[in-house]
């Protein structure tokens, strides 16, 4: 084998994402040396040609693909090399191989296996008739003569039957082997496919959640993810078995074809051996196959439902800096207070017993305004939890006869108990009971909700589908991933900024993160960014990385509470002199940027979207990118499912989006279900075209089901929609595929019974403590 040179993967990159090759070559030579990609998508665009995030991303995670390829490939040819089965075609396939599944089936045959009946058969010394049987030509032949030879009883080859049979299992093996023949079954497996699902064994007529797939079909190609997700639970769990049916009469008839020579003179023999090797190798193989690959799709989608949730939930829009008093709710334990001031800054803390009766109950309104006055309480935060919308009522009440008109806001409490036994509370309040945390928590997620969202696990904040049924390493990574984005994207103050917080600033880390922390206790607030060049460990990189991304509110220098890069200060401050004046005159006149000539600052690596960029920056110093702050309610005289009509209107916020739909958080401890049919007056495809995480719309009742608790809503206008929902499809139905496929994309499913559909299929209706 010649030495292979080393991989270019720059024309591999341009042929995955259609992107130029200088583009290319510089982010991958960017991401090489260690850049993150928020640094490279904001502080290097003029050497990747402004490419965005999401561009960045993929190029990163193709250049890993091939690495891992190459490297493979290497391994491969090093095997067969030391085989001496290395021809120069085998080479030259093997190098042109584009993806990994091509890759395996040209290693199958030189890839050592386990003692299987064709290796058996080659010890009864049958591999030469095997050979005479695939190179015979013309006439037919009488095949027992051809065998005759090969009886052996000393070998175990009792009659001319066993030796016909010992060679079909080495022809068997060795068209299994094929490359050609495995992907031909791939492809029409794939594209002809019929996916079926039925009750596992004993559990025939059982009652489950799963009854909808005891005899459910679709094409293999068009399974949602959900569907699939919720399909493979049922397998695990032992409810359903799974299978995928394939068109074998086609299959077959095609393998002849590629297999069998024409002029064979034991072709009828030989396609008789092409279907024990399609039923015993290759179609168990396949199957396999095929089912990881619709799994790691259906990961892939689900994790992108989640990931872009989580992304709409971290950028909602912060209340700011003001005086907080958080309130977890609770019936028995009574509601936990909490007290921050404008910098999260935990002030005081009481209980209070608002619903238990009695005396406690009575003195409850004077205790929640005293901690009010105390602390001149600014905005009021209450999770929504148990008891959320009694305490929101009695909170308002207790306000209105005290003559205080102060911003009542409910607030998601979803993994706010995880984060209050976290490690992380427990270093931030290692005195404080669990449900203080939870309620200072509340605080400051109305005050911030990306600063301390940060500190949960993003799975345990509700805003997935299947979470725990897919990769946890591939949902770990795109998470981080998210997440990492979103506080780069916003900004992080240094000075009041949690090790949590830090750690997704780009080039920071989790170790990093708490030696800044530790720093900051110990020597003060940061006067500048240059500062963090005295933190241990923290060295040059890591600065060039972090520091656009890095805040310090009226520090020594202007340019530290913008984005703008500290190499491009001498930059600003050339600009700021050649006007005539200082960078911090500059920035308190923006009106003076507008008569800049950016052309004239035009360098080698300097171009004119940096220049806009800062010009930007400068215009708005400290600008929060995210939203403004609406503070959003619900209809005081609908506080549970019993006050719900049909046709009522109301006020919600979207607490989840999925691909068939929206949960809408209504004020009744019961997220409803908006069914993507009824999301909007068009054709709606995916939801998140129209409704994100977060945001507050108007929703109709469509029906209420208070013993299932189940509520189905729309955001249609006019009548309200009650066509049928569409049938899943059985294995009875004598439709065809294209027919089914038709009828279901012209029929829009009712909410209704789809909500009691993703409830059995194994989506986690989101339900109110």
């Amino acid at each position: 084998m010649t030495q292979l040179p080393p991989l270019d993967v720059i024309p591999l990159l341009r042929e995955d994402t259609g992107l130029a090759p200088g583009s290319i070559k510089q982010t991958v030579a960017l991401l090489e040396e260690g850049a993150t990609v928020p640094f490279i998508a904001r502080y290097r665009k003029e050497a990747t040609g402004e490419l965005d995030e999401v561009q960045i991303r993929l190029i990163e995670e193709r250049l890993a693909y091939h690495k891992e390829l190459d490297e493979r490939r290497r391994t491969i040819l090093k095997t067969i090399d030391e085989q001496g089965k290395l021809t120069p075609e085998l080479q030259a396939r093997i190098l042109a191989c584009r993806q990994k599944t091509e890759l395996e089936d040209l290693y199958l045959p030189y890839k050592p296996k386990r003692r299987t009946k064709a290796t058996i058969a080659k010890e009864q010394g049958l591999e030469p008739l095997a050979q005479q049987l695939l190179a015979a030509k013309g006439a037919a032949i009488d095949l027992h003569q051809l065998a005759a030879p090969f009886v052996s009883a000393e070998l175990g080859v009792a009659d001319e039957a066993a030796a016909l049979q010992g060679a079909g299992h080495i022809i068997a093996e060795q068209f299994a082997d094929t490359a050609a023949a495995r992907a031909l079954v791939r492809e029409l497996t794939r594209e002809q496919g019929i996916f079926r699902s039925g009750p596992a064994r004993g559990k025939e007529g059982a009652v489950s959640k799963y009854e909808m797939y005891y005899d459910f079909s679709e094409p293999f190609k068009q399974i949602p993810s959900h569907r699939m997700l919720a399909m493979r639970r049922g397998e695990k769990e032992e409810f359903l078995r799974l299978q995928i049916e394939a068109p074998e009469e086609d299959i077959l008839g095609r393998l002849a074809q590629l297999l069998v020579p024409g002029n064979s003179s034991c072709r009828e023999w030989l396609v008789t051996v092409i279907g024990d090797a399609y039923a015993r190798l290759i179609a168990p193989s396949i199957e396999v196959e095929l089912r990881l690959l619709a799994k790691q799709q259906a990961d892939e989608a689900a994790i992108q439902v989640f990931a872009e949730n989580l992304r709409n939930l971290l950028l909602a829009a912060p209340a700011g800096s003001h005086r907080v008093l958080g309130v977890d709710p609770g019936l028995r334990t009574g509601s936990k207070l909490a007290a921050v001031d404008d910098t999260g800054r935990f002030l005081d803390h009481a209980t209070i017993y608002p619903h238990t009766g009695g005396g406690r109950a009575g003195s409850a309104g004077k205790d929640l305004l005293q901690l009010i006055n105390k602390h001149d309480i600014e905005m009021v935060a209450i999770g929504n939890g148990t008891a959320g919308r009694e305490m929101e009522q009695f909170v308002r009440a207790a306000l209105k006869e005290a003559g205080k008109k102060l911003p009542v806001v409910m607030i998601s409490e979803a993994g706010a108990s995880v984060y209050s036994a976290s490690d992380i509370a427990r270093e931030e309040f290692p005195d404080l009971d669990l449900t203080v945390r939870g309620a200072i928590s509340i605080a400051r997620r109305l005050q911030d909700p990306l600063a301390e969202l940060v500190k949960v696990d993003p799975k345990n904040i509700g805003v997935g589908q299947y979470q725990h049924d897919v990769s946890q390493s591939a949902l770990k990574k795109s998470l981080d991933q998210v997440v990492e984005s979103c506080v780069n994207y916003v900004g992080v103050d240094l000075n009041t900024a949690s090790w949590a917080l830090l750690g997704f600033v780009s080039g920071i880390g989790e170790h990093l993160a708490k030696g800044i922390v530790r720093y900051r206790d110990e020597q003060g607030a940061f006067a500048t960014r240059k500062q963090l060049l005295k933190v241990p460990r923290f060295g040059q990189k890591a600065f060039e990385q972090a520091a656009g991304f890095l805040r310090i509110r009226q520090g020594s220098e202007p340019l530290d509470n913008t984005a703008v890069h500290p190499e491009r200060y001498q930059l600003v401050a050339t600009m700021a002199r050649d006007a005539g004046i200082d960078v911090a005159t500059l920035i308190r006149r923006p009106e003076l940027l507008d008569q800049i000539d950016l052309k004239a600052y035009v360098r080698e690596d300097v171009g004119l979207p940096t220049l806009r960029d800062i010009v930007a920056e400068l215009k708005k110093p400290g600008r929060d990118p995210r939203e403004s702050f609406v503070a959003s309610s619900f209809r005081e005289d609908v506080t549970g499912m019993d006050d719900l009509k049909e046709g009522m209107t109301l006020g919600g916020i979207v607490t989840n989006v999925a691909a068939f739909g929206a949960f809408v958080d209504i004020g009744v401890h019961q997220d409803g279900l908006v069914h993507v049919s009824q999301l909007a007056d068009r054709f709606v495809k995916n939801p998140a075209e129209v409704v994100r995480v977060g945001q507050q719309v108007q929703v109709r009742v469509l029906e209420v089901d208070t013993q299932r608790k189940r509520i189905s809503l729309t955001m249609r206008s006019g009548e309200v929609n009650r066509e049928k929902p569409v049938a899943m499809r059985s294995s009875k139905d004598t439709m065809s595929p294209k027919a089914q496929n038709k009828q279901q994309a012209s029929a829009p499913a009712g909410p209704t019974n789809l909500a009691a559909a993703l409830e059995k299929s194994g989506f986690r209706v989101s339900k109110k403590k």
